[in-house]
């Protein structure tokens, strides 16, 4: 009750805000429009009411002493404090930028509120500064440029720079300023030169050249055509020109690298941080959003210009003009914005890093204890990461690895450091790998990982930010390739926070049209943050009250309900003749697959599951076998896994739920043993916790720092997106019938029968199948009336009962058939 109310809360108090900005906005408009006026009928009455202007505003000074202005004495006072006291002519500008920010308010039109407010008041400025320069009469009451441009433009500028140089200074501001409000300003005027200087140039010519005879009329007519034919051809170079122009002025600055400098001591060689080229990288990537944002604005104008050309045609062929274009998935949630990685907290580097004197003793130390066992060593390196340093060892020949690798609790003695691991060797290179924590360790924050380049360029459909490596690169997965992720760990070691980097990479980059989240938590106390983005990213039971689920009995009928999901998508993809879920979208979005046939747009569906092992304990062999299923078949049809369990053991992750999760993070763990029922291999034992973590992706093994997000940034970044319009209800998962539960269910009346009865039985029989989703789907009908409906087409005898995940049996083999029979029974 108290989350209800809760809801009801924040839903009243968006309600509150809607009312309050669009009183605002009528409000601002309405002001907005009376002091135009006010201003432009100013220009014409100014001399007749400038002894009025005084007057009070409540009443006049006798007979004839009220103002002419069409805003009355109230407009004509500040018309004349905007006009005389202030910009001139430029005060249009002035009721023109509160109007803009009115339509803002009252959100009609896509307009760019700040540039069009910036180029506002900074032509009113420029205007303004110009007419008090050049223009001497004083009309207005202080000139065309108002008091500003008067005293700042004609007394103070002209003073100090020369009536000459205030009018270069300005004519500089005005093309500075369309250069910022025309794109490629410069190279547009070139070509307008070229094509002024190509067209003057041959009318010179024409006029030095003789005047041709009588008989020599066609052949006049015959250059003027091959005239206008050059000269268009000369446009077309001149613009693409100006266009190579500006593409080669974007590669050369794109062209720009850095490279950071290394520092080499004697024998120990540091790996150079990539930092800077991740800052290049950055902003590389943000001028190509730039480009991409103005490219889907064009897009946008073609496809509305293409369905708004050709006034007046029949509405049977503007239909089918719509019809040709790609089916756009976010429509429905087109005003939906990403959340801004201010959100997240970018912790400060820590002023104490590795020092060279550090790296220098730790390098001696490993030498001379290699040297006590007569293991001699040419070269070591050493790569800096973010909380542990990587020694890369290349022994001399002759030297057997086994004999490192034995040295493991040696080394650890001599450096007298937790979490000694040894690499031997490392995959892809022929040196063998000491990591050593650092003394002083540093936050991986998520705001670093977000805003990386390898986080923001990632081509992946479900791309996963986990952290940073050990070279401070950012690491990146896809979790559609994965296909499903195992997290395990002691308690304590970062678990949950990397739940939350996982969830907060997928709210950072997917819109809610292709990603649905559902959320399992038995522990009640971890994911239930993520509650406000019900309607945007969740999934649930049509009788569920809440998104997340905490009941045990809940999560094995929402396990069976994805797997009647799953089979039905199986279904769908049949129907289409693909494989995967990628192949179906982009042959739903170019409307290849027809909607009335039970085909949609299919987003991915993440199962998350906090604390696995409290499942197994109480639900058992329930929950086990759906979760197999859907490990072992749903990678296809895009519905994917992510288990966390704080207790790694065999009893918990068993032998066949490894088989299918070949993508596992391991936290530290107590023992060797718990290192090998995760990886199938030893070292997460020797880790150092606070989000240390090994990652394998069925290939190597990689050492990351988990990325921190913390609990005020995941309620910050949730209550962003919930503030947003989404979807009427969270995506609603098949209806699950348990086994031996139609024994328990109520005899149907079917003299009451629903009044879309009759419909839902002729659209069952046309299309022989036997789906309660598709009776909503179809009809426009609420789950649980579609579900009584079934019901009593169930009890009529149209269809069979349920049979598990599988579609329900028609009976009735064709229309006729069901009128025969309605007519019989009814």
């Amino acid at each position: 009750m108290s989350e209800r109310k809760q809801t009801a809360d924040k839903e009243n108090r968006r309600e509150q805000a809607a009312k309050w900005r669009t009183g605002t906005g009528v409000a601002l408009a309405v002001m907005s429009v009376y002091v135009l006026i006010s201003i432009i009928s100013y220009f014409f009455y100014w001399d007749v009411d400038y002894s009025v202007s005084g007057v009070p505003l409540a009443a006049g000074a006798g007979d004839g002493a009220y103002a002419r202005n069409l805003g009355g004495a109230v407009g004509n006072y500040l018309a004349e404090m905007f006009v005389r006291h202030g910009f001139g002519v430029a005060a249009v500008c002035i009721p023109v930028a509160t109007l803009i920010v009115a339509l803002r308010l009252l959100r009609i039109g896509r307009l760019k509120t700040v540039k069009l407010l910036t180029l506002l008041l900074s032509l009113m400025i420029l205007v303004s500064l110009s007419l008090g320069v050049c223009n001497s009469q004083m009309l207005l009451g202080a000139g065309l440029g108002g008091e500003y441009g008067y005293f700042i433009g004609r007394v103070w500028l002209t003073a100090t720079l020369g009536k000459f140089g205030s009018i270069m200074l300005l004519a500089v501001a005005f093309f500075l300023l369309c250069c910022y409000a025309i794109p490629h300003f410069p190279q547009r005027c070139k070509a307008l030169a070229m094509r002024l200087a190509a067209y003057f140039g041959r009318k010179k010519e024409r006029e030095i050249s003789t005047e041709p005879s009588t008989g020599d009329s066609d052949a006049t007519v015959e250059e003027e055509k091959q005239d206008e034919q050059d000269e268009e051809q000369d446009e077309e170079q001149d613009e693409s020109k100006a266009d190579e122009d500006t593409a080669d002025e974007e590669s050369d600055e794109e062209g720009i690298t850095f490279e950071p400098d290394t520092a080499v001591g004697i024998k120990l060689i540091v790996t150079p941080s990539e930092e800077e080229e991740e800052k290049a990288d950055n902003d590389a990537n943000s001028a190509d959003e730039n480009d991409a944002e103005a490219n889907a604005e064009a897009n946008d104008e073609a496809a509305l210009a293409l369905q708004v050309d050709g006034d007046g045609e029949e509405p049977l062929l503007a239909e089918v003009r719509a019809s040709q274009l790609p089916y756009d998935p976010k429509a429905d949630l087109s005003r939906y914005e990403h959340p801004p990685v201010e959100l997240l907290n970018d912790y400060p580097k820590s002023a104490k890093s590795v020092s060279a004197e550090e790296l220098e003793q730790n390098k001696d130390k490993i030498v001379r204890t290699l040297g006590h066992y007569n293991i001699s060593i040419s070269e070591i390196r050493a790569t800096i990461g973010p909380t542990v340093t990587l020694y890369e060892i290349i022994p001399a020949p002759g030297v057997r690895i086994s004999k490192i690798k034995g040295l493991e609790n040696d080394i650890a003695l001599s450096l007298a450091a937790l979490g000694i691991r040894i690499i031997a060797p490392i995959p892809g290179k022929g040196t063998i790998g000491i990591e050593v924590p650092n003394q002083h360790s540093e936050i991986v924050s998520m705001h670093s990982v977000v805003k990386s380049a390898e986080f923001n360029d990632a081509k992946f459909e479900l791309p996963i930010a986990l952290g940073k490596t050990i070279t401070n690169k950012t690491f990146v997965i896809d979790l559609a390739k994965m296909p499903h992720l195992l997290i395990a760990g002691a308690t304590g070691q970062g678990k949950s926070v990397g739940l939350n980097a996982v969830l907060t990479s997928l709210l950072y980059k997917m819109h809610p049209s292709q990603l649905k989240f559902v959320l399992v938590d038995p522990k009640k106390v971890e994911l239930p943050l993520y509650a406000k983005v019900e309607r945007h990213f969740l999934a649930k039971l049509p009788d569920a009250e809440d998104a997340i689920i905490t009941d045990n009995q809940k999560v094995i009928y929402t396990l069976n309900s994805l797997c009647i999901e799953m089979d039905a998508r199986y279904e769908l993809l049949k129907d289409a003749a693909v494989r995967n879920i990628k192949e179906y979208n982009q042959k739903f979005v170019d409307r290849r697959l027809n909607p009335e046939h039970g085909h949609r747009y299919l987003p991915y569906i993440v199962l998350v599951i906090d604390e696995f092992a409290d499942l197994i304990m109480t639900a058992g062999r329930e929950v086990e076998m759906p979760i197999a299923r859907l490990a072992q078949l749903a990678r296809a049809i895009g519905i994917h896994l992510v288990i966390a369990t704080q207790r790694p053991t065999t009893n918990v992750i068993t032998g066949l739920i490894k088989a299918n999760f070949p993508a596992r993070v391991a936290f530290r763990v107590t023992s060797m043993i718990d290192s090998r029922t995760i990886l199938d291999t030893p070292g997460a034992q020797h880790l150092i916790g606070k989000g240390d973590m090994l990652v394998s992706t069925g290939s190597d093994i990689v050492r990351v720092q988990c990325a921190f997000v913390d609990t005020p940034e995941v309620e910050k970044i949730v209550e962003f997106i919930g503030k947003q319009q989404g979807y009427p209800t969270a995506f609603m998962l098949p209806e699950y019938v348990p086994e031996g539960g139609d024994g328990e269910r109520e005899e149907v009346d079917l003299s009451r029968r629903d009044g879309m009865f009759e419909q839902a039985a002729r659209l069952v029989v046309e299309t022989q199948q036997g789906s309660t989703s598709l009776i909503q789907r179809k009809l426009n009908l609420g789950y649980n009336r579609a579900g009584r409906i079934m019901d009593q087409l169930e009890a009529a005898g149209v269809v069979g009962p349920p049979d598990g995940s599988k579609p329900r049996q028609v009976r009735i083999p064709d229309v006729i058939a069901l009128e025969q029979m309605l007519s019989s029974k009814f």
